[in-house]
């Protein structure tokens, strides 16, 4: 582990340039995204205009389940080689991953309430979420326990792989048991099962979703780095 790209300094060096893109993609991904799906995209013959919310549902779900299997990644790295990089980046998509997994239930609730009468159901597939929102809980508090901050990222590191089986359950809970879940509509991009006026404006909410993801990490990722190095400092202050 080794190559520049995963050094922190190089991260450093990268990060403003990335931060840029990454802020101008999710304003313009948000704007159009919005306007395409609260606007100019038809209602749902059957739900109406309460499927609406699928715009903001659908795409917090799936960077729910990326922000952890990125955590999980970032977890095994900094396990296995013990790189501060990793360490960092797994700090920092903890909250980010929290967030997309709360408001994923949330906007399910709310969603819920005109579909199913209710808004909630021990349903396979809202549990699952439920229990994934608790991962990340149970990853930061973990991380916090510990006085000496490498002692807290190990042991929420081992927490974070062993979530991981949780992913799979998450995504097969639809079909693996009956739930009142709608089961998937983009199973296969070439032939999706939603029409392009809908699946348009869920692409790009989801795209404005991925690069707001990808700005808050290296916000977070630049902070954390920039609080080690002061932590550092300080320390050698104190010893000379």
């Amino acid at each position: 582990m080794k190559h520049k790209w995963a050094q922190p300094n190089f991260f450093l060096s990268v990060s403003r340039l990335l931060l840029a893109i990454s802020l101008t993609l999710t304003a313009l991904l948000f704007g159009v995204g919005l306007y395409t799906s609260l606007i100019s995209s038809p209602p749902d013959y059957i739900q109406g205009d309460a499927m609406r919310i699928m715009y903001i549902h659908v795409p917090a779900s799936w960077m729910a389940l990326f922000s952890y299997a990125f955590l999980a990644l970032m977890s095994f790295f900094s396990l296995v080689w013990r790189h501060p990089l990793a360490e960092i980046l797994a700090i920092s998509v903890a909250p980010i991953g929290a967030l997309f997994t709360f408001l994923s239930l949330v906007t399910g609730s709310l969603w819920g309430k005109p579909m199913w009468g209710a808004f909630w159901v021990w349903d396979a597939r809202l549990t699952s979420v439920l229990i994934l929102l608790f991962l990340y809980v149970g990853y930061w508090a973990l991380y916090k326990a510990y006085s000496r901050p490498e002692q807290g990222i190990r042991a929420a590191s081992f927490l974070a792989l062993i979530g991981i089986i949780n992913l799979p359950i998450i995504k097969g809970s639809v079909e693996w048991w009956n739930t009142l879940h709608q089961p998937a509509s983009l199973s296969k991009l070439s032939n999706p099962s939603i029409h392009s006026s809908m699946l348009v404006p869920l692409l790009l909410m989801t795209g404005a979703y991925f690069f707001y993801f990808v700005a808050v990490l290296i916000l977070r990722g630049r902070t954390q780095l920039i609080k080690r190095k002061l932590m550092i400092w300080e320390n050698m202050k104190t010893y000379t």
